[in-house]
């Protein structure tokens, strides 16, 4: 099913680099769209929803686990919901939400670091996932940083899973009930496969989330356990893309003019690529080699991804599952390259 764009926005060289990734099993299905300030310029699905003979076709209503979406559709919007209620400021010291984040190494932490992966923090933990939302703070919280804060930045899945925790204590409710979009009917859930080390290996998960963090702490957390359709994820980056032309009138959290802007101003750390929560351009990441100096944007582990192009007034979604048994993280990237450098 697809929407017909209007000329001259000329759709097929990027649907023959998704037919192709298809077509070479790097994921079984794709849900699009593409959009600007005046509306959808694009809305298609391909493929189905496994590799499986027989499996259903991809539909608009397909729902995707967002994966690594979360960290900016979900969290990032929710500390600036924050934010604007004074619940929470970017120099909020981590120390002042946690009692066990002590000593000198990180004392000067902020939201900041954590929001621009800064914080000294590792990706993952060492070892298994622990149980439970007091055993994962535990650990976070009195793990060796890896490097000295804001000396550099490194993509961390354990900052935002303390911002989850954050958001959870001054919003006082817990965070999958923050945000409808954590809750996903089976039925039109397109599905995953478990890492091996996961110990849910063995079984295809439906409507289920992928990241094993994400599922020991309930499904939902500050990294991790989004989904949702096209259209869903199209509809927030149309918000972000008018919240970055410094349009008013916006929903909450977007209400103050200039707070949705200031989330995509890239950090001041040497070296970083990072925003608030968001990345931005880079000629080597996945938004390709053609999108402007001022794109943000950001990809998820089981082959989504989200940029917005506010130099080309273009915002771009694509949703697969390349983790239902598709191609390598090296593949997807080259997909992603490929498909937004043929919609310049």
């Amino acid at each position: 099913m697809k929407y017909t764009p209007k000329p001259p926005y000329e759709t097929d060289a990027a649907r023959r680099v998704l037919e192709q990734a298809i077509a070479d099993r790097i994921f079984p299905g794709a849900a699009v769209e593409v959009g600007s300030m005046d509306g959808i310029l694009w809305q298609e699905t391909l493929g189905t929803l496994t590799f499986d003979a027989g499996s259903p076709a991809v539909k608009p209503e397909t729902k995707y686990d967002l994966a690594s979406l979360t960290k900016v559709l979900a969290t990032t919007t929710m500390v600036m919901g924050l934010m604007e209620k004074d619940l929470l400021h970017l120099d909020t010291l981590v120390a002042q939400c946690f009692v066990e984040w002590r000593g000198a190494d990180r004392e000067t932490v902020t939201i900041r670091d954590l929001l621009e992966h800064t914080s000294g923090l590792s990706a993952r933990l060492v070892d298994a996932p622990p149980e439970g939302r007091r055993e994962f703070e535990h650990e976070i919280c009195t793990m060796k940083l890896e490097y000295t804060p804001r000396t550099r930045s490194i993509y961390s899945d354990l900052g935002f899973i303390l911002l989850g925790f954050i958001i959870t204590d001054r919003a006082s409710l817990p965070f999958a009930r923050l945000h409808h979009l954590f809750t996903v009917d089976k039925a039109v859930a397109a599905p995953t496969m478990p890492e091996p080390d996961d110990v849910r290996r063995g079984r295809l998960l439906v409507g289920e989330v992928h990241d094993s963090y994400a599922h020991a702490l309930g499904g939902a957390a500050g990294h991790a356990g989004l989904f949702g359709t096209a259209r869903d994820v199209g509809a927030a980056a149309y918000i972000w893309l008018k919240a970055a032309y410094g349009y008013s009138f916006l929903p909450f959290p977007f209400s103050r003019w200039d707070l949705g802007r200031r989330f995509i101003d890239k950090s001041a750390v040497r070296g970083s690529s990072r925003a608030l929560g968001w990345d931005t351009m880079l000629p080597t990441s996945s938004c390709g080699t053609k999108m402007g100096a001022s794109a943000f944007g950001h990809v998820g582990y089981t082959g989504t991804s989200i940029w917005i192009d506010p130099n080309r007034n273009r915002y771009f979604v694509l949703l697969t599952n390349r983790a239902c048994g598709g191609g390598t993280i090296e593949q997807m990237r080259d997909v992603r390259r490929a498909f937004h450098d043929a919609l310049s």
